[in-house]
């Protein structure tokens, strides 16, 4: 227990960021999470529309430091790929080959 009255105020601010910062780090997770299912169900429109979804999201709660800049990155470099591989699979549906795109 804090015994000074300056140690008594951080520990309630600490516990006030802890909060917020839970939320927002769940947030994230969420917007993480949706991006992944959009992959997973193989469509490219939904997974494109949900990862431009996430990326500000993302990038606005690294700004806060919620997460580190660096693992915001890490976060979106890592569903890049996943959603630009779906993309010859979309165009070829719709009777485009991938060099016409």
């Amino acid at each position: 227990m804090a015994n000074s009255k300056q140690a008594r105020k951080r520990a309630r601010q600490a516990e006030t960021r802890r909060v917020l910062k839970s939320s927002q780090r769940s947030m994230v997770r969420t917007y993480i999470k949706r991006v992944v299912k959009a992959i997973g169900t193989g469509d490219h429109a939904k997974a494109m529309e949900e990862f431009k979804a996430m990326q500000p999201v993302v990038d606005r709660i690294a700004d806060k430091d919620v997460l580190s800049k660096k693992k915001a990155a890490r976060l979106k470099s890592r569903q890049a790929p996943q959603k630009n591989r779906l993309r010859p699979v979309f165009l070829c549906l719709n009777g485009f080959s991938s060099y016409d795109y």
